[in-house]
């Protein structure tokens, strides 16, 4: 039998369902593993061993029964930090935050939990999620299994390295500007961010409507179950709520034939990439050529909005900042605190200009895909960077800020599109390199589908142990 932790969540059902597994053995083997990789990689705020167990425990008499609520149930699932579980601590990785019992589960956990996933660990993130590296001064420096010399990304850096080691087949990471893709393209993972409001939420970011919640898994098909059970509707937001999804598992088959694809190396305004990513968008572009799309390359209708991200970014930190008690503020990450600070010296009119901006520019990528049913273009423009405390950009001259390196994602945040990133081999680096998928708003299923395709014509292996281990 394969070895547990190189198990996807839909091999860990089938083992379930021949009793070759129980989900007792397979929690075990998931916290004995945690505890050898978080020593090096810090993937973890916490371990909930009881917990855990105890769910294991109930899930393996359910398959005994042949009663098993989903092909998710006894499946190990690890949270981002600032998604609320009942009974579980949140401190959305930062120390200005309480470490309560949260009093229920956030509408995605509440349906996860009714999959019977077994929710083991809460993962790392930078202080409330404000970057997109994976350090904070709430947990140190969580790094990458492919170096550990390299960030992960953020902000579901620990998500994404608890997915790459095979700790866990999935978990949960949340985006606001790419921060399920950076990490997913730096760990060469899957990471889907669906189209803003598709999975219901308490909208507690923040972050605001940048972000939306999302999986992070090793196959496209582990993220298409768990994205299905996560949009599932909820009462405590009637809004999304009101917009059905497909099962996604079901349209992965039907592959790209007939759909019609836009490739772009740079959205039309962002530097050329280098020769290795550029090799991989091109091969990417083949290979869904190869499957029967119609495959253009064009630019999208974007114009550089960096600094209408900024400013809406900038003010929903200084909500952040100005709503924590003031002999708490120092407990914050020293970066978060400055980028708050800015946030409250804005004018409403700035803000408000911002997001008039991103009504546009919403407006020319719904006109775009009436053409184009995928855009597929690059995840980052670059490798995974050093690690440490404060280091949120690998050259301060070509990338001031984190902004800077990633303007591959955040425009997709503006305009609410879901998107994938999808890992297309490594650098000469031995470094994961990832392509996009975008597709308009509320098709998630295109994004899907796609990424199948990529996801077969080059398959992704996982960092060997010997990367990582001492």
């Amino acid at each position: 039998m394969t070895e547990i932790h190189r198990m996807s969540a839909a091999a860990l059902a089938e083992a379930y369902r021949s009793k070759r597994l129980s989900p007792v053995e397979v929690v075990e083997a998931t916290l004995a593993r945690a505890q050898a990789v978080q020593p090096v990689l810090c993937p973890f705020r916490l371990l909930d061993e009881e917990g855990a167990r105890a769910a294991a425990g109930e899930s393996a008499a359910r398959w005994a029964r042949g009663e098993a609520l989903s092909p998710l149930d006894g499946v190990p699932l690890a949270i981002k930090d600032n998604h609320a579980a009942k009974g579980m601590p949140k401190q959305s990785g930062s120390r200005t935050r309480e470490p309560l019992p949260e009093p229920e589960d956030a509408p995605m956990i509440a349906r996860l939990r009714e999959a019977g996933c077994v929710i083991f660990a809460r993962t790392t993130m930078p202080d409330l999620g404000w970057k997109g590296v994976n350090d904070s001064p709430l947990t140190g420096v969580t790094r990458n299994p492919w170096n550990p010399e390299r960030t992960p990304g953020g902000s579901s850096g620990g998500a994404a390295v608890a997915v790459a080691t095979g700790v866990c087949p999935i978990a949960t990471g949340g985006d606001g500007g790419g921060s399920i893709r950076m990490p997913a393209g730096f760990t060469g993972v899957f990471g889907i961010k669906p189209t803003t409001g598709r999975v219901p939420g308490l909208y507690d970011s923040p972050a605001g409507d940048l972000v939306a919640p999302g999986p992070l898994s090793r196959t496209v098909a582990d993220s298409a179950a768990v994205l299905a059970w996560m949009s599932r509707p909820d009462p405590r937001d009637p809004i999304a709520s009101a917009v059905p999804a497909p099962h996604y598992p079901s349209v992965l088959a039907e592959g790209v034939k007939g759909l019609r694809v836009a490739v772009s190396p740079t959205l039309g305004f962002a530097p050329p990439v280098d020769d290795v990513r550029m090799a991989s968008l091109e091969g990417a572009a083949k290979a869904l050529e190869a499957a029967g799309a119609t495959v253009t390359w064009e630019d999208p209708p974007l114009w550089n909005m960096r600094a209408g991200f900024v400013t809406i970014w900038e003010a929903a930190y200084a909500i952040a900042v100005m709503t924590t008690p003031a002999e708490r503020l120092t407990l914050f990450d020293p970066g978060l605190l400055d980028v708050g600070r800015r946030g409250l010296a804005l004018a409403a009119v700035t803000e408000k200009l911002a997001q008039t901006e991103r009504t546009r520019l919403i407006h020319a990528m719904v006109a775009f895909h009436h053409r184009f049913d995928l855009l597929l273009c690059p995840t980052l423009p670059l490798g995974a960077f050093k690690a440490g405390h404060g280091v949120n950009t690998p050259d301060t001259v070509r990338y001031p800020e984190w902004y800077d390196w990633t303007p591959y994602t955040w425009p997709f945040n503006l305009t609410k599109q879901p998107c994938a990133s999808v890992p297309w081999g490594l650098d000469a680096e031995g470094l994961p390199v990832g392509v996009q998928l975008v597709a308009t708003h509320f098709r998630e299923d295109l994004v899907l589908r796609g990424s199948a395709v990529l996801e077969a014509a080059n398959p992704m292996p996982m960092p060997d142990d010997r990367l990582w281990r001492p």
